[in-house]
């Protein structure tokens, strides 16, 4: 199990191009499958969206951080009147110029 684990890292940490990083991973996928069946099955439904990592090598970290510092502002501040004032708060959080 620890050799698939480094095999699969190894993986996305190579710089082959697209089409030998995409072989791998099926490849990767199908000896894996008995031994991590819960993972292979979300790499599977979420292929789509891992396929752009290995040509572009970016990922939607960015992204998902922003989205969870809105949820948090969006918790913390239950109770706010109007759009605007978490809008304000939200500006703020991130240090935009308003």
């Amino acid at each position: 199990m620890y050799g698939l684990k480094e095999k699969l890292r190894s993986i996305f940490n190579s710089q082959k191009s697209e089409v030998i990083s995409l072989l791998k991973l099926t490849h990767w996928l199908k000896k894996a499958a008995s031994y991590f069946p819960e993972s292979c099955g979300t790499i599977i439904r979420w292929f789509a969206e891992i396929l752009p990592y290995f040509k572009n090598r970016t990922t939607q970290g960015t992204v998902e951080g922003i989205n969870n510092k809105l949820k948090l502002i969006k918790r913390k501040g239950f109770g706010f009147r109007n759009f605007d004032n978490f809008r304000l708060r939200s500006v703020l959080s991130f240090h935009f110029k308003t």
